[in-house]
């Protein structure tokens, strides 16, 4: 029985809630669809913003809060769901009034698995033999995905972690600013919800997140931490693969595993400048994914290489507690608004995230359709479009607008001097969009400079511009990424021929079915694969979750079916990144405006998806063995 306080948590917390996800909550808690009505539709708002208000006048906001009350408190006392399980013509029906934008019909059915309404991870217990094994190389968010799903269907595995601890590039990656630019309510697993502090949260609290999560599955004790992988072997007689670890003491290891799960990440090892003298700098240096923990840049004078998303989370961070800080420009980006930077969830409204499932569901899914596939139609290119050297088409022109107008107001009296040295003549999201969290205000302040000329060599001491300009330091930071075109870079992986993969993808061009399975490469498994990160923004862990998903079911088949080796067949391969290099050609990431780590040196894309999220879905659904070369599996004669 719901106590006085209770019942006073949840009108406070509704005081401040989102009125277009209380507006789904009320349609299935009461099964009444006048709220999807006038005067009731949420107004569309620009910009990322949740549109907290909807844009209904007071009397109707107020209306829809006590409606909302009075729905909850009553399912808390028993009253059960009218709606538990809208259909997918309802589903689309609600997405498109709580965005007040119209959603695609075929949005339906991948909303529902968002709201728990369709299986989406299969955790239902399946026999295997007991010599049957799978090795996951990174316990960073892919590889604890895939962790905690072998878990739960029961199949031995271990995972293998370089670092001392979960997290991976969460758990390297401590600069000063560091923190997600997706929401955090949507940048987690569907499966693992959780209190957060911030909308958006900075590095210690999502590693925090990925240690509870770790932790709550329950399955750190599977994970060998200090332990790096260094060579995995095919072995076609066995249908095993072989792996070569170097543990904590500096002894190698082999083990042995029917499947290979790579969850090593992309975004790393950091990438260092190609700049004549950089070794001979004597003062402090290092390089944003190495910041030292007793880094104190006090009085100093700093100067970062590269103005890309570390630097940009760095800059506005320490501006204030340096005595100078020069950064040196490689090329420009766009940037987005950030009105939630650094804002705190309110008490109440943490409480109704995580008491009301449906609310906090439903306000997942409209962060989903704001940060992944709603922008997908503005980075098609127009044939007809009169502006190709600035924009795709006339929506993509818009979020130019909206955008330049943003960094026109932002940097204020600095504008007629800074404008055209930090607005992009590229299309929009042509590079990765960056989120503002004060870059343009910060180049407003007396201390910070910004050189648009590259850095050409480097004494002791100084660094010197191509313009011949000399640039005096204390402490050198490099701010220039990561090498993210070679996807397998921390081992060394030989498919069934002998080839290794870095020879077969030479070297920066990856490709793999699905982003997943590769050719010559028997039940191996990439999680964050080549043309998988979704660049027109977005979470990539519901990505993750739709690989692994589609992973599980293939080791479900293999053992249901006896198959000890599935590959994919290079013809569906082939056709399916065909299908990915042509709808590139049609996109903004090809613009020739601009050069980005998205492209390799051929002018292909290697790393960004072209398709929205729902065609992945789809795609991966589930998984089809016609499309594999399988073997059953082998009868081994004992020596």
């Amino acid at each position: 029985m719901n106590t006085k306080p209770d019942e006073q948590i949840f009108a406070e917390a509704i005081k401040v809630a989102n009125i277009p996800t209380l507006l789904m909550v009320l349609v299935q808690l009461t099964g009444e669809l006048h709220w999807l009505d006038e005067p009731y539709l949420p107004k569309r708002q620009p910009g990322l913003g949740d549109n907290d208000t909807g844009g209904l006048n007071p009397e109707h906001q107020l209306e829809v809060r006590e409606a909302a009350l009075e729905a909850i408190l009553a399912w808390r006392e028993g009253r059960p769901i009218a709606l538990p399980e809208p259909d997918d013509d309802l589903i689309v029906k609600m997405l498109s009034v709580s965005m007040a934008e119209a959603v695609p019909s075929e949005y339906g059915q991948f909303t529902a698995a968002q709201l728990g309404q369709v299986k989406f991870l299969d955790h239902e217990t399946v026999t295997s033999p007991e010599d049957f094994s799978v090795l996951i190389i990174g316990a960073g968010v892919s590889g604890l995905c895939a962790a905690i799903n072998l878990q739960m269907l029961g199949i031995n595995f271990q995972v293998v972690e370089r670092n001392s601890t979960v997290g991976g590039v969460w758990w390297e990656n401590r600069y000063p600013g560091a923190g997600v630019d997706t929401p955090n309510h949507l940048y987690s697993y569907s499966f693992a919800p959780y209190d957060w502090q911030k909308y958006f949260c900075l590095r210690d609290e999502l590693h925090g997140y990925l240690e509870h999560v770790c932790d709550s599955f329950e399955v750190r004790d599977f994970i060998r931490f200090e332990t790096a992988v260094e060579l995995i072997e095919y072995d076609a007689d066995q249908q095993k693969w072989l792996a070569v670890l170097r543990l904590p003491d500096g002894s190698a290891e082999k083990v042995e595993a029917n499947v290979v799960i790579s969850a090593a990440g992309i975004f790393n090892p950091p990438v260092f400048p190609d700049i004549e003298g950089l070794e001979e700098w004597e003062g402090e240096k290092w390089h944003t994914a190495r910041w030292p923990a007793d880094a104190d840049l006090t009085g100093k004078n700093v100067a970062v290489i590269g103005n890309g998303a570390s630097c940009m989370q760095i800059g506005p961070e320490i501006q204030d507690e340096v005595n100078s800080l020069t950064i040196f420009q490689k090329s420009v980006h766009w940037a987005a608004p950030f009105e939630q930077f650094r804002k705190e969830v309110p008490e109440p409204l943490r409480f109704l995230l995580r008491e009301v499932p449906l609310y906090r569901n439903w306000y997942r899914v409209r962060l989903g359709w704001t940060f992944n596939d709603r922008i997908h139609s503005a980075l098609q290119r127009d044939p007809e479009w009169e502006h190709p050297e600035r924009s795709l088409n006339a929506q993509n022109d818009a979020h130019r607008a909206y955008f330049t107008d943003y960094v026109i107001n932002e940097l204020g009296d600095k504008a007629p001097e800074l404008l055209d040295r930090v607005l992009p003549t590229y299309p929009p999201f042509g590079k990765r969009m960056l989120m503002d969290n004060g870059w343009y205000r910060m180049l407003r302040n007396p201390k910070v400079t910004l050189v648009d000329e590259h850095v050409d060599k480097i004494d002791s001491t100084c660094l010197y511009t191509t313009d011949g300009s000399e640039y005096e330091a204390d402490v050198l930071v490099i701010a220039t990424g990561f090498d993210v075109l070679n996807f397998i870079t921390t081992y060394e992986a030989k498919g069934r021929s002998g080839t290794s993969l870095t020879t077969q993808w030479e070297r920066d061009n990856a490709q793999a079915y699905l982003g997943t399975v590769v050719p010559n490469f028997p039940n191996f498994f990439t999680l964050y694969g080549p043309n998988l990160q979704p660049g027109h923004g977005g979470s990539l862990i519901f990505v993750v979750e739709m690989q692994v998903r589609y992973i599980m079911d293939i080791i479900q088949k293999m053992l249901d079916q006896d198959v000890g080796a599935v590959e994919i067949r290079q013809d569906v391969h082939d056709a399916y990144n065909d299908d990915v290099d042509r709808a590139h050609e049609q996109m903004v990431w090809t613009h020739p405006g601009m050069t980005s780590y998205y492209r390799n040196e051929r002018g292909r894309i290697v790393v960004n998806s072209p398709w929205r999220n729902v065609d992945f879905y789809a795609m991966t659904r589930e998984a089809n063995l016609a499309d594999y070369w399988t073997e059953p599996v082998a009868e081994l004669v004992a020596d």
